[in-house]
């Protein structure tokens, strides 16, 4: 326990510091103050570099210069790494340590997505589901940082993130009955394909509008600290979400009420087809966390063990200091942004192969665990084998259970349906 304290404190040196708490004092002004025949001044003798005074906007230093703040920072903010490409801890790396149990069922659990992702894709290309997103090269981020919450946590996803929602006990044949919109599926055939939701498992339902989670989880966090719950509210979404407004109405107001959230952005560097050098001129998204005087960090999103210990670190204090934290994971969408998509036509093919190859995350972790003793060969084989054979089953078994009937379009809109609407549903039953 000590010795995870300890490499949590060290991980905190990594966050970039953010603005001071609220301060009580922060809008008590110095006026001048008048009478009939003099003014108050309350610098009368200090040479100007010495003068500060609390501006209703903020507390502030005069200089006698006119300073322009450059539009970007002289050094980009440092990638917080702790395995390099071939999983070899990095010299002098402090990290949260992971225990055996855990760690192969990280790998596991990825290993289990990436298997998903490429036969529900499949599926989809055969006409069997009508639509699929993949997490391919983003499992890390996934599995990672759901390891590192509590159960308790509130997730806010985007549509990228089935890896959390696996990590906390959804099964494989509860993902193929939403996929399928069978009658089994928790939202009744209503949602898109891949647009997952469980209240059981606090993870709130996929909106494919991009970012309007982000309020909503903040919203969700205050609730949180209003009723003193030891839990937070995370979400997540890639780097095109931080160009919706809605990403930085959040992060204000995240950190004006001071609320335990953890903002975790999937900077693939590719909204759809828009790159990021057509979205900002920023350092990345971490420095816009500063710019709302939220605690930020960047993390190698390859990389588990980063991600882990960084998404730990950052709970604690968001739990424990009632603060907002920003984590920007920086990463490499392998696969096409949905089905509808060919990422061929907007970036080279040779580029997304190398990733594939050179920057596989799940690679990389098994390495670290191979180096450690805990996995050989056969324990792979039997793995991807009896996963295989369990997502096939599943997809035989969404796709013979029928769909939710007619008569449920009716239900779960209003408390007590209005007059029109119960005529239509008298005039369906006729029919």
């Amino acid at each position: 326990m000590n010795t995870m304290k300890k490499s949590i404190n060290t991980i905190f040196t990594y966050f970039k510091s953010s603005t001071p708490r609220r301060n009580p004092n922060l809008y008590n002004l110095h006026p001048r103050r008048f009478n009939s025949t003099t003014a108050h001044n309350p610098f009368p003798s200090n040479p100007i570099h010495d003068q500060v005074i609390d501006f209703p906007g903020g507390n502030v230093k005069f200089i006698p210069e006119m300073r322009f703040i450059s539009e970007s920072l002289q050094h980009r903010v440092p990638c917080y790494r702790v395995l390099d490409d071939n999983g070899e801890p990095i010299l002098g790396t402090n990290y949260v340590q992971v225990s055996e149990d855990v760690a192969v069922k990280m790998y596991n659990d990825m290993v289990a997505l990436q298997t998903m992702d490429t036969i529900f894709y499949e599926a989809q290309r055969q006409g069997r589901i009508s639509f699929y997103v993949t997490t391919n090269g983003e499992e890390a981020i996934n599995i990672a940082s759901a390891a590192a919450l509590s159960m308790d946590d509130v997730i806010f996803p985007q549509y990228r993130e089935q890896g959390v929602l696996l990590w906390r006990g959804f099964t494989l044949q509860e993902f193929a009955n939403q996929c399928f919109s069978n009658k089994f599926d928790n939202g009744k055939g209503r949602q898109m394909p891949a647009h997952y939701g469980s209240n059981k498992h606090n993870y709130m339902n996929v909106a494919s509008t991009v970012a309007t989670q982000i309020p909503h989880a903040v919203g969700a966090a205050y609730s949180l600290k209003m009723n003193k719950k030891d839990a937070c509210a995370v979400t997540y979404f890639g780097d095109g979400g931080s160009s919706e407004g809605d990403f930085h109405a959040g992060l204000n107001f995240a950190a004006v009420m001071e609320a335990p959230v953890i903002f975790i952005c999937r900077n693939n560097g590719w909204a759809i087809s828009t790159p990021t050098s057509d979205q900002f001129r920023s350092d990345g998204i971490v420095v816009k966390g500063q710019a709302y005087g939220v605690r930020s960090i960047r993390v190698d999103g390859n990389d588990a063990l980063a991600i882990y210990s960084a998404v730990q670190a950052a709970r604690q204090m968001a739990v424990s200091e009632e603060r907002p934290i920003l984590i920007e994971a920086l990463t490499y969408r392998v696969g096409h942004h949905s089905t509808s998509d060919d990422s061929t036509k907007y970036r080279p093919a040779n580029e997304i192969e190398w990733w594939r190859l050179s920057r596989d995350p799940v690679a990389r972790f098994r390495k670290w665990i191979e180096r450690n003793g805990w996995w050989n060969d056969i324990a792979e084989s039997e793995l991807r084998s009896s996963l295989r054979q369990q997502l096939l089953q599943t997809i035989q078994v969404a796709e013979s259970v029928e769909k939710p009937p007619l008569a449920d379009m009716f239900s779960d809109v209003y408390d007590v349906p209005p007059s029109n609407l119960r005529e239509q549903e008298k005039w369906l039953k006729e029919t």
